[in-house]
This record gives C-alpha cells, sequence and structure tokens, in this order.
C-alpha cells in the first residue's frame, strides 16, 4: 500500500542525515508482518531474492525492455554507476556508519548496500539516468506488531534523467510497485519465521 510522504519524513531516520539532495519519490507498506527482532529477516528477504520466474510477465517484459533500452543507450555503462559518475553515499556517512558493515549484497540487482542498522536498511544504483536511493525501514504497524517500509529517494540526472522518471511513473504505479508487493508477500509468507 502507498503511504503518504510523512510515513517516512517524520520518521527518526539516519538516511536523513545525508540525503538532502535526494527527493523522496514513494513511500510504502510493505506486506511483512512480523515481530520487532524480524528486520534482519526482511534484509535477507530484499538481498537475497533473485527468482524474478514468480513476478508477472507483464513486469519480466517490463524490465527486459528497460534493459534493452540501457544497453543500446548506453544508460548502464560502468563508467555511469556508483564510484565513477556519482560518488557513493557510503562517502557521506558519519563515522559510526561507515565504519560498521553496510549491509549484505544483492543477488540480482545492480543495488549496492550502504548501511544497515538495527531498524534501517538503505542501499543505493546509479546510472545515466538517475542516482537512486531505496530505503527499508522496520515500523510499528497498527496491530502492534511492525512491517517494513520502502522508500525510494531519486536524484536525476539532468534533463534525461527527469524525462526518464516521468516516463517510467505510470509503469511503476501500475506494474512495478503491485508485482514486487505481491512477489515480497508470497516470499515472507513462505519464509521459516
Amino acid at each position: 500500500m502507498r503511504l503518504p510522504k510523512t510515513a517516512h519524513t517524520s520518521r527518526p531516520w539516519r538516511i536523513h542525515e545525508f540525503t538532502h539532495d535526494f527527493k523522496l519519490e514513494d513511500v510504502w507498506a510493505l506486506p511483512t508482518p512480523g515481530g520487532p527482532d524480524d528486520f534482519p529477516r526482511l534484509v535477507q528477504l530484499f538481498a537475497s531474492h533473485n527468482d524474478t520466474s514468480q513476478f508477472p510477465a507483464a513486469y519480466r517484459i517490463l524490465f527486459a525492455i528497460r534493459w534493452k533500452l540501457g544497453a543500446l543507450f548506453g544508460w548502464d555503462k560502468p563508467d555511469t554507476g556508483i564510484a565513477t559518475r556519482v560518488p557513493s553515499l557510503r562517502d557521506r556517512l558519519p563515522a559510526d556508519l561507515r565504519d560498521a558493515p553496510p549491509g549484505p549484497n544483492f543477488l540480482s540487482v545492480p543495488f549496492h548496500s550502504v548501511f544497515l542498522t538495527d531498524n534501517e536498511w538503505a542501499s543505493e544504483i546509479a546510472n545515466s539516468t538517475v542516482h537512486a536511493v531505496m530505503h527499508i525501514g522496520w515500523v510499528p504497524d497498527e496491530t502492534g506488531g511492525y512491517r517494513g517500509q520502502m522508500a525510494v529517494l531519486v536524484k536525476p540526472n539532468g534533463l534525461l534523467g527527469k524525462l526518464y522518471l516521468a516516463a517510467i511513473l505510470p509503469f511503476r504505479y501500475l506494474l512495478v510497485y503491485p508485482a514486487l508487493l505481491r512477489t515480497m508477500a508470497q516470499a515472507w509468507q513462505a519464509q521459516p519465521a
């Protein structure tokens, strides 16, 4: 379920300390009910989930088209990413976060972990169009339990990035996020608690 931006901005997240130049694009409640100590389980699920066959065909086709366009136009070349076109957010971290392990590596997507605490995890991706951050938090829910919350922060790369973000907006809301949330709910329920 999509949430108001205040669901992210009102929390005392560490991510706020060093993403002031990023725009908060979306905030979503994740269908991952649990207890106060289940956040590591959620982080591991995100990082290790690599079975895209569980996603609807429209979702897989959309991403296949995106990767083909990226190859055609050079959007995803190594020199457009983290530590080449843009410095990593790890360079901005306060010492306590920078000296701690950044979090798990992803198995199937080109995101890089930035930091991990007991209730928040951030990872980043960059290419010719955007520098983006996926922030996963663990928050109390309405039932007295906890659940995951995902925020997406973006910094478009010039006019190309702004046009790209505007062009993909309907696809994100109609295909990407609904498929991601359904798949996460299924994977969460299938995992041993």
